[in-house]
């Protein structure tokens, strides 16, 4: 659906009008005053003046010229239209502003009325609660629909600006950044709102009473399964997502007697490898067992100290062992003399022996990963090659790790190496030309990869037996997330700033260009009913660990306020929960009807250059006619024949429970991808000893119907007294069968098991070998059978 029926369709009764004019825009752009000029054959504007042409003589494949009046009409029209949003939308905010500080003055009159009333002295009412959050489901309501009226907008002023550009060959677009620059209505985020609604919400949700507790703490259950799973998020979902999170669980908060501020959520990694090699990256990336990941971390901006050095190692669930993230702090001012091997790690833990405030056992192991660490990077050449930087908004019950939650928005990574001549980081370990102010619009294009999605890691904890809460299940199988398995900033990273180094890439990487916006699945997300919140317990596991509950975690954001909302260019909600209905006033596409997702900013709009050569008249407009009619035709053609052509048709197999989870009950898309030239896309393979036994056991089945087959070939070629020529003939061909089976058997054996060894991903079955095989045999035992009734003159 094209952007501007998009808009239509999303129109909130509040804001509607305050919405941008789209369509009267539109028509401002075809307008035009000029004289007439002589258009391209497809439709579209000379390039530069041409002489006028009288009215009676003019061609019929002319348009009018956009003149410099045209232009100074339109931008009134569009500054005015930035005006009307930008106002709306600094109002609006403010009065949410007001409203939640409304409310936070009810809810601590009511909390207090429950911690400070007498034994005797009866405390509020189940309905004051109940109002409360009502109340506050409301607000979160308003935030929601606030930011999806500022994505909608900002992206139809850019939308409209396109059209403009290419229409007119007049450039709007850099003079109106500067506008927009004064008017930032779209830079409007929602963090401290956020962090505030998620207090509130907890506060009514317990009643008063909410789970105290070292947010680091509650991971030494004895018994759980533990699954962590990593999802992409649009923009456009950002915002709906941490408000549909805090309504089950609190935004993570390490000091909340400090208010919050913008570098709080700031989270920035140095990634250590081999510039020449990629050793890290490549073990990664396959996940073979032991590949270690060395990074230098720290939380907040660049004025922090405290510098933690981590490792992160890959095990094998076959070995009985769990993926380890070890890690240990100093002081910035220490690493440089560190990497060098200046300093060594006896130093580095003096004083804390000393003071003694942690156990010598911690210290000792501590101790021992920083002489590992230092000996790897002096050896084997490690350098600072790839930065990875992005706000963090956690969700987590304190002292309760059953069901974490994470959100990494403005994720961005940023070339650290010096590898090309060029001096980054120099002889420091870390360069300083940039520090937390996103974008770094004053990187090269080359240095700085800019994610385009958000990432969630759901991070799941429960007993065995046990499953999800319904409202993460809901969450994760929802329209609003991407499952993305495995995901890892260090790979993305590398494998997007390292184009000409790296040849093997990541399994995700041909979906950076689709679309991951998908139509609602079921009846989720905001709305302004009341929800009673659902607790419960989770499930499961894996060693993509993103996210830091360790103890010296919790040290370093000791002065953090909480984590951060994602804020950029498109924060926002995207689509309508059916069923909210209230401050509404949308149309609800039908269930045959298109998904109303507006067009890539790399669109062509069909419609609007159908109707431009409908205008110019001539040759454009019968070209683009039959052009219309023959695509309409041709996909009809295709869609019958595809129907009556006799081939082979898929068996569907209904999926899984554990498949509905994570990805729902959608339409899985496909789409065939061709690496670059000189590059290989590598897809995740599960290796475990028992795939080498089953490959072993498969060449000892074939080898066992070979000997079958030679058996008989033997009791051909030996039965009876005097064996015919037909006899000695067949014989002779089983026994040519069974040595060719014999080489294809060990052929088939060394193929799959080099396959195995590299990870490779090849066809592990195989069609038609066990039926020739099988259709010999039978033969074989049926030609047995017919001679000797022959020469027991059966017949």
């Amino acid at each position: 659906m094209k952007f501007g029926e998009q808009l239509r369709s999303s129109i909130i009764r509040e804001y509607q009008w305050h919405y941008i004019d789209y369509a009267g825009l539109k028509k401002e752009l075809k307008a035009a005053s000029g004289p007439y000029t002589v258009s391209q054959e497809d439709g579209n504007n000379a390039a530069g003046p041409s002489s006028a042409v009288s009215e009676g003589n003019r061609p019929k494949s002319r348009r009018r010229q956009w003149t410099e009046d045209d232009e100074q009409r339109f931008i009134e029209r569009l500054y005015g239209e930035l005006d009307k949003v930008y106002t709306k939308t600094k109002v609006k905010q403010s009065e949410i502003q007001r409203l939640i500080a409304i409310n936070e003055q009810e809810v601590r009159k009511v909390v207090d009325q429950v911690n400070q009333r007498g034994l005797d002295e009866p405390g509020p009412s189940e309905e004051s609660f109940v109002l409360l959050e009502e109340n506050l489901s409301d607000i979160i309501a308003d935030v929601h629909d606030l930011a999806k009226f500022v994505q909608l907008n900002y992206t139809g002023f850019y939308k409209i600006l396109k059209k403009h550009d290419k229409m007119t060959q007049w450039h709007l677009r850099p003079s109106f950044d500067s506008a927009l620059k004064k008017k930032p209505f779209y830079n409007e985020d929602f963090d401290a709102e956020v962090v505030k609604l998620s207090k509130l919400y907890d506060l009514v949700r317990t009643k008063g009473n909410p789970v105290q507790g070292d947010s680091a703490a509650g991971g030494a259950q004895g018994s759980f399964v533990r699954q962590t799973t990593k999802y992409w998020v649009h923009p456009d979902n950002v915002t709906e997502v941490k408000l549909i999170i805090l309504k089950h669980l609190p935004v993570l908060v390490f000091n909340a007697s400090k208010e919050f501020e913008p570098q709080d959520s700031a989270i920035t990694s140095i990634y250590y490898d081999n510039p020449d090699k990629f050793d890290l990256y490549e073990g990664r990336l396959k996940k073979t067992e032991g590949a270690e990941a060395t990074r230098l971390r720290w939380y907040g901006g660049m004025q922090q100290d405290q510098i933690f050095v981590e490792r992160k190692t890959h095990r094998e669930d076959w070995t009985g062992e769990q993926s380890v993230k070890a890690r240990f702090s100093m002081k910035e001012k220490n690493v440089n003399a560190y990497m060098r091997g200046d300093l060594l790690p006896e130093a580095i833990f003096e004083k804390a022996r000393k003071e003694g405030k942690k156990p010598a056992k911690i210290i000792d192991e501590q101790e021992a990963l920083a002489r590992e660490v230092q000996y790897s990077v002096l050896k084997k050449g490690y350098k600072p090659v790839c930065r990875s930087f992005y706000n963090r908004t956690a969700f987590q019950l304190p002292a309760d790790a059953r069901v974490r939650i994470s959100l990494d928005t403005e994720l961005t990574m940023v070339r650290e190496d010096n590898s090309d001549g060029v001096r980054r980081s120099g002889d420091n370990w870390r360069r300083m030309d940039i520090g937390i102010d996103w974008p770094f619009s004053q990187l090269p294009p080359g240095d700085v990869v800019r994610f385009p999605y958000a990432v969630l890691e759901v991070k799941l904890q429960t007993q065995h037996g046990q499953e999800a809460p319904e409202w993460v299940r809901q969450l994760i199988s929802s329209h609003l997330v991407e499952a993305v398995p495995k995901f890892s900033k260090f790979i993305h990273g590398t494998a997007t700033l390292f184009p000409h180094k790296i040849k093997l890439l990541p399994y995700w990487m041909p979906q950076m260009d689709v679309d991951i916006r998908k139509e609602p699945t079921h009846d989720f997300g905001i709305r302004r009913l009341l929800h009673s919140p659902n607790s419960g317990t989770t499930s499961d596991d894996d060693d993509e660990d993103d996210y830091d509950s360790d103890v010296d975690q919790a040290d370093a954001q000791a002065t953090r306020a909480g984590p951060r909302n994602g804020s950029g260019p498109s924060t926002g909600a995207q689509g309508l929960v059916p069923g909210d209905v209230e401050g509404q006033m949308v149309e609800v596409s039908a269930p045959n009807e298109d998904y109303p997702i507006y067009d890539s900013d790399d669109e062509f709009d069909e419609e609007d250059a159908f109707e431009e050569a409908r205008r110019v008249g001539g040759w454009p407009y019968y070209s683009a006619l039959a052009k219309h009619y023959s695509r309409k035709m041709g996909s009809g053609m295709l869609e019958v024949l595809t129907t009556i052509t006799p081939r082979p048709r898929a068996t569907t197999v209904p999926r899984s429970r554990r498949t509905q989870m994570f990805f729902g009950d959608q339409d899985v898309q496909t789409k065939k991808f061709k690496s670059p030239k000189g590059k290989k896309i590598y897809v995740p393979v599960r290796v475990e000893p028992k795939v080498y036994f089953a490959g072993e056991r498969t060449f000892l089945g074939w080898l066992e119907f070979s000997i079958y087959i030679g058996t008989i070939a033997v009791t051909l070629l030996n039965f009876g007294t005097k064996p015919t020529k037909l006899s000695f003939a067949v014989a002779g061909v089983f026994t040519l069968v069974a040595i060719l089976s014999l080489c294809y058997s060990v052929a088939i054996y060394l193929y799959r098991s080099k396959g195995i060894r590299e990870r490779r991903v090849i066809k592990y079955y195989d069609r038609v070998g066990p039926s020739l095989l099988c259709t010999t045999l039978f033969l074989g035992v049926a030609l047995n059978f017919v001679f000797e009734g022959r020469d027991r003159q059966i017949w």
